[in-house]
């Protein structure tokens, strides 16, 4: 099969080798006669997938037993939901930072739930920019960020300070780099980026801050229900979780988290390197919160769209559409993604300007 260079911002690139192991899975999965796909969740083969899977999730953060890890369906979305449910309290307030369509759909869910403070919002320059040096209200139950903003791609490089329960949406970044993830008290992410198959979304959590809404609790959004039942409360979507693992086992056995930040790192500065040289594109993003995972730019004469593309899609390319909110080109860089499909990019574009600069 001629190999494609994929940059779609989601279902993601996922490594070679995740996938040819994930496929022997559907196949058989431990010699046990039986798929993935039709094993029982109580299995055991199952069980120490799923123990497996939340044990490399703590171990690549570098975290410890008051953290619980959490697979569960409903997408990042739910979370949306989830996480004021479970920690906004009746006639409290809870924090949030607006940097793009995600942080925009979380605000609005929480205000469902109750009062909600929207402290800072880069939304007055079409979220080009990560707000900063804003003021974190110390009687709030806690702050909510999204770190990547896939849609227009900015990424909070530096983490603030809270005094409050730092709650943040990885979804489009989670395993890319080295951080601090003490500093948190709950992080979700969905998998289809860094971690695996579309299906689940990974919830980590400080134990210690739930329970005290004061609210009577719905038993599927209640995360003390989902810890108690070690992820199992519901039938779980087996395959997703099956491949995350796969993908932490990848991550883990390449260096961890220092190995794959220092490709995203290069992959960045190379391809950012290469819009700020050519006189045909422009980035869209103040250069200080530029996206590792989500690079934005414009094509500088619209006339050459066509060209543009066509050159693109001959060259294996696929997935470099703008999303529609933005429009332009949008290369995601997610950690399956190699420093040579990046060049390859880098390369047309070099080649373009030389023919129509």
């Amino acid at each position: 099969m001629k190999k494609k260079h994929n940059f779609y911002a989601g279902p993601a690139i996922l490594p070679a080798e995740v996938i040819k192991e994930a496929a022997q899975g559907v196949l058989d999965i431990n010699n046990s006669g039986l798929s993935i796909l039709e094993i029982s969740h109580r299995d055991k083969d199952f069980i120490n997938i799923m123990e497996e899977a939340r044990g490399l999730v703590k171990e690549l953060m570098g975290l410890g037993d008051d953290y619980k890890v959490l697979f569960l369906g409903g997408g990042a979305s739910l979370q949306f939901d989830m996480v004021p449910y479970n920690l906004l309290a009746n006639g409290g307030t809870a924090a949030y930072v607006n940097t793009g369509v995600w942080a925009s759909k979380a605000i609005k869910e929480a205000k469902g739930v109750g009062n909600v403070n929207v402290i800072a919002s880069s939304e007055d320059k079409k979220f080009s920019y990560v707000p900063k040096n804003y003021t974190i209200p110390a009687d709030a139950n806690y702050l909510h960020i999204t770190s990547n903003n896939t849609i227009y791609g900015t990424q909070i490089h530096k983490f603030p300070d809270c005094p409050i329960p730092l709650v943040c949406d990885m979804s489009s970044d989670i395993f890319s780099k080295r951080t601090d993830f003490s500093k948190f008290s709950l992080i979700y992410a969905g998998a289809q980026k860094n971690m695996g198959a579309a299906g689940a979304t990974m919830v980590i959590v400080k134990e210690s801050i739930l329970g005290k809404t004061g609210r009577k609790m719905l038993s599927m959004l209640d995360y003390q229900v989902h810890i108690k039942a070690e992820s199992m409360y519901n039938t779980p979507p087996v395959f997703s979780v099956y491949v995350s693992l796969l993908t932490l086992r990848w991550l883990k056995a390449n260096g961890g988290l220092a190995w794959i930040e220092d490709i995203n790192r290069k992959k960045a500065e190379l391809f950012y390197t290469e819009v700020d040289r050519n006189s045909l594109f422009t980035g869209t993003v103040v250069k200080e919160d530029r996206s590792w995972m989500n690079a934005n730019f414009l094509l500088n004469k619209p006339e050459l769209e066509e060209s543009f593309n066509k050159t693109w899609k001959e060259a294996g390319i696929v997935g470099l559409k703008g999303h529609r909110d933005v429009g332009g080109y949008r290369a995601s860089m997610y950690n399956a993604l190699t420093l040579e499909d990046v060049q390859v990019l880098v390369d047309v574009m070099k080649d373009f300007e030389k023919k129509n600069g």
